[in-house]
């Protein structure tokens, strides 16, 4: 495998074509993963951090958040179904914000809660109080701020903050029941919402829970798993089918440019092969060294497009949902590294039918 390697060291004006192209190609996969992440999560976030088996909205509500309505008798129905352990009530607002300091509103979710998501704290703030997600940092949001919300100005103080919680790209304020009600009535006099309801409801429990609460409630109320409220946000589904089929059509490039890089330079080295043929070299050890030369300029080009795509997230600024997640990196590199594997043996048929002398005979 000498051979090969040594071709590369020595000849790598051979391979700068093929190592450009497929460093803007791993730039270009690194940047969509970024964005689709960025808005997967930026959207997710609040709902992701739920510590529950299901969520339960309204039948009617096309399980909206904003759309839904659970009264207190509702309630009292999900509580009495089969397996279910415990029930808090959930509600998010999506308003505007002035921050102390700041010239430009923020814009932020306030989400009133009693069963605690992850990283929020079990017992909810104070009336008045709440924890802001971090991505409010970026917006001039500080610890000891007071906030107003919507075109009531309703005054919030910020006591803390917690990490990946943002919801629909806005920052989440968790606070109490009251609070988000009082800032939901005050600012949203359309959608008024009295004492006891909410819009949906978080359970922890056991059992089929999506059957037994509608069972329990007469069909009154739509059941889904933490994930299915993720897929049934607006726009997540969509976001991630069109992301993913740029992104698979991407890879299809790649294998496309490896396989047509790979195929000439084969054709260029024809003679070479039948003389490596003609003291012994088998097809096999021969095809190793193209899948070989291949992988190692996929690793170049991926090293490059990924510090091409930190330079590029650096650069953006923070309204832009680019975020380059570890994940991303391993998934962009296999995929890199497959697609290569791939398009290098579109040159196996070229190797395999290589007759030594006549191969030797066309070089001579």
């Amino acid at each position: 495998m000498s051979l090969p390697l040594k071709e590369l060291r020595r000849r790598p004006s051979r391979f700068v074509v093929a190592t450009v192209v497929l460093s803007f190609l791993a730039t270009l996969l690194l940047f969509l993963g970024g964005l689709l992440d960025g808005l997967f999560l930026g959207s997710t976030g609040a709902i992701r951090a739920q510590q529950a088996d299901v969520i339960v909205f309204s039948e009617s509500a096309r399980d909206s958040f904003l759309r839904s309505r659970i009264t207190a008798e509702q309630r009292a129905q999900v509580e009495a179904a089969e397996g279910v352990e415990e029930v808090g009530g959930l509600g998010f607002v999506l308003l505007g914000a002035e921050v102390p300091g700041e010239s430009e509103p923020a814009d932020v979710a306030v989400a009133g809660y009693e069963l605690a998501p992850k990283g929020v704290p079990e017992q909810p703030p104070a009336p008045g109080e709440g924890v802001a997600d971090d991505r409010l940092r970026d917006q001039g949001v500080s610890v000891g701020d007071t906030i107003l919300v919507g075109p009531a100005k309703s005054p919030v103080t910020i006591i803390g903050f917690v990490d990946d919680t943002s919801y629909l790209q806005q920052g989440t304020v968790w606070v109490d029941l009251d609070t988000w009600r009082a800032v939901q009535n005050a600012n949203r006099p359309d959608a008024t919402v009295t004492e006891g309801v909410v819009q949906a409801l978080v359970v922890r429990g056991s059992g089929d829970l999506p059957t037994s609460i509608d069972t329990a409630t007469a069909g009154a109320t739509s059941t889904l798993t933490v994930d299915e409220t993720v897929l049934a946000l607006p726009g997540v589904k969509q976001q991630k089918a069109t992301f993913n089929q740029i992104i698979y059509s991407t890879l299809v490039v790649v294998l496309a440019v490896v396989g047509l890089f790979f195929s000439l330079l084969t054709l260029e080295r024809l003679g070479l092969y039948g003389v490596l043929k003609a003291i012994g070299a088998s097809t096999r050890r021969l095809f190793f060294g193209v899948v070989l030369q291949a992988v190692i300029v996929a690793v170049i080009a991926f090293a490059i497009g990924a510090l091409l795509a930190l330079a590029a997230s650096a650069a953006l600024p923070a309204a832009v949902p680019l975020q380059l997640t570890p994940a991303r990196f391993v998934s962009t590199f296999i995929g890199l590294l497959v697609a290569a594997v791939l398009g290098s043996a579109v040159s196996l048929r070229k190797v395999t039918k290589v007759d030594p002398a006549s191969a030797i005979g066309t070089a001579s």
